[in-house]
């Protein structure tokens, strides 16, 4: 059936965001969030704080990996001590991430018994259902907000639904009970984490705390409770919002639900950070978990990191290895390269290299990519055409074809974004 449309398909892109902008720093480097700035990546350490050497090497490596805020555990008055000496340890190694400490329990106590802790950090994340109880709640939770106030310091109000406030939970669900026809108990649930951020922001504000130094976060570990928490969150206030699964999980279970989560919210305009809390499988880099946040933002379109890399999944017709293996070196040898050439070479994230397996796709992938190869698939003439900007420009053969690739692509990353520096 022939049919002429009247209007072209839009092209699908993220809605945006609606926040205020807050502004995190360390030295001279500012981090804004929220407004018009770039979805921020976060990421967390696993090392005992106690242990200044190893946290700062860790966090170094998440700084160079793409996050772009680092958290760290401040659970003790040992580790409120180290925090100091972290953050001079990354000012040697010239690695000015700011440093954001997450407080549980006896946060209040120990901002105030530590200034020196205090003013190293560039952020508080401070926990409404575990900040006090009772009484001791808006006294300890106004001393947490007093630090940042001394110091000029942003804070995230973080809920967490595994250490929600039990008191507010139990109100809503006696509150529930009384309606005509009450919620089911998950509905309670997202309302008393909405309830609990927001409450908190404006204690916050009423404290003296400016709005757009608020940020919010309500975790959960399922995908479908956090979009509809996030987007009621996000209709009922305008602070930045920080989105991430509280618990993740491990390897393809983490990557796929963090995906699934933060893409649809990114999509729709919510959210000004993600952190992607994946519990590393034995043996993996802490830096995985900054990997996978940059892939999401990047795969959506928000932003670019690294060059991508298009590469043929195989089939009954791409028999050898070839392709595959060559995509992987391609793609560890772009990122590896990155940290050099984001300053040498500035634009070349924008970059798109195809390897394909085979003459069905290879050599039109390879055309719309800026440079890529086809190589030959299983009964065909064992030749590796390479297109440069749309065009055929030589052919490879022999055994030194990924070497020979390689050096093209170093070539071609030198002549076209070289001359911008």
């Amino acid at each position: 059936m022939n049919q002429t449309l009247e209007q072209p398909i839009a092209v699908a892109e993220p809605l945006p965001r609606r926040s205020l902008q807050a502004r995190v720093s360390w030295g001279s480097r500012l981090v804004t969030i929220g407004g018009d700035a770039p979805v921020r990546i976060q990421s967390m350490t696993n090392t005992d704080t106690v242990d200044v050497i190893g946290t700062a090497i860790q966090v170094k490596e998440l700084a160079i990996a793409g996050s772009e805020l680092v958290r760290i555990t401040v659970n003790t008055p040992e580790a409120a001590q180290a925090v100091p000496h972290i953050r001079e340890q990354l000012d040697r190694m010239g690695v000015d991430v700011p440093l954001v400490g997450d407080f549980h329990y006896n946060g209040h106590r120990l901002l105030s018994e530590h200034p020196a802790c205090a003013e190293a950090l560039s952020k508080y994340r401070i926990n409404p259902g575990n900040v006090g109880k009772g009484d001791k709640r808006d006294l300890q939770f106004g001393q947490m907000i007093e630090a940042a106030l001394r110091w000029q310091r942003p804070v995230r109000i973080g809920v967490n639904w595994g250490s929600l406030d039990q008191e507010l939970l139990a109100d809503l669900m006696d509150r529930n009970s009384r309606r005509a026809q009450p919620w089911d108990a998950r509905q309670v649930m997202y309302e008393a984490l909405i309830t609990s951020a927001i409450e908190s922001a404006a204690r916050a504000c009423e404290l003296g705390m400016p709005a757009n130094q608020v940020i919010l976060s309500c975790k959960v570990s399922g995908v479908q409770d956090l979009i509809a928490v996030y987007r009621e969150l996000a209709r009922r206030c305008d602070y930045p919002l920080h989105l991430g699964l509280t618990e993740a999980g491990m390897g393809t279970r983490g990557t796929v639900a963090s995906t699934a989560a933060l893409s649809v919210l990114l999509q729709e305009g919510i959210g000004d950070t993600i952190r992607v809390s994946l519990t590393p499988q034995p043996g993996e880099a802490r830096t995985q978990e900054v990997v996978i946040a940059s892939e999401i933002l990047q795969a959506l379109g928000l932003r670019r990191f690294v060059p991508s890399v298009t590469a043929c999944p195989g089939c009954g017709r791409t028999t050898s290895s070839t392709f595959q293996e060559l995509a992987k070196q391609i793609d560890d040898f772009l990122r590896a390269q990155m940290p050099v050439w984001r300053a040498r070479y500035p634009g070349v994230e924008h970059l798109k290299v195809a390897v394909m397996g085979c003459i069905v796709n290879g050599p039109g992938e390879s055309k719309h990519a800026d440079i890529g190869i086809s190589l030959p698939g299983t009964g065909e003439a064992p030749a590796a055409p390479v297109f440069i900007d749309g065009e055929k420009r030589l052919t490879l053969r022999g055994e030194g074809i990924a070497q020979e690739f390689q050096r093209i692509v170093e070539n071609y990353i030198e002549s076209r974004f070289g001359a911008a520096v």
